[in-house]
């Protein structure tokens, strides 16, 4: 059991028969009145997010979340396939799993998958990752030294912002928690 006043960021909890993450949390001490916990919680099995203030006393069972590495194969436009690098069985995770990770994540490249009781709900991409640039326009000379930036498509098809000196084909490195492109390779 957990107290809503001991609340952190990616904690999951139990409530009325559903799982839930915490994305965001504040505790607040009102000058007047009790304190309160606000926070925006996830849905693990639905994905739905919703804002919810609790008493700090309120208590909730914690949820046992299970991770596990898997080897990422390929799609076939709706059931993308992750495969145990133990027992090398496959498994097939639908598209609202995998929309946030896998447009940092290249075939045969790792993902972290988190399941509750046997079904996967999210799959994460390591926190830094490397990737080709295979769309951007060239940079203006001249117009470096402002640090202004420019859109890029990198090879998986997503698409970030890059400093004006990267050209197409130079590999950069990537921080998957932010979208934000940290340095050329």
């Amino acid at each position: 059991m957990i107290s809503a006043g001991d609340f952190r960021k990616g904690i999951t909890f139990e409530m009325d028969g559903d799982v839930y993450q915490i994305i965001d949390f504040q505790h607040v001490k009102p000058g007047k009145g009790a304190a309160f916990v606000r926070t925006k919680i996830k849905s693990v099995m639905t994905g739905a997010t919703k804002e919810v203030t609790f008493n700090p006393n309120d208590r909730y069972p914690l949820a046992r979340i299970e991770t596990k590495e898997m080897q990422y194969l390929y799609n076939d436009g709706e059931l993308y396939y992750f495969m145990d690098n133990e027992t090398y069985e496959q498994l097939p995770i639908n598209k609202e799993e995998v929309e946030e990770a896998i447009q940092y994540i290249k075939e045969n490249d790792n993902a972290i998958i988190r399941f509750y009781e046997g079904k996967a709900f999210e799959v994460v991409a390591p926190n830094f990752v490397e990737l080709l640039i295979t769309h951007t326009e060239p940079g203006v000379k001249g117009d470096t030294a402002t640090g202004a930036t420019k859109p890029a498509t990198l090879e998986t098809g997503a698409t970030l912002n890059v400093p004006l000196f990267i050209n197409i084909g130079d590999k950069i490195k990537i921080d998957t928690r932010t979208g934000e492109y940290l340095s050329r390779v």
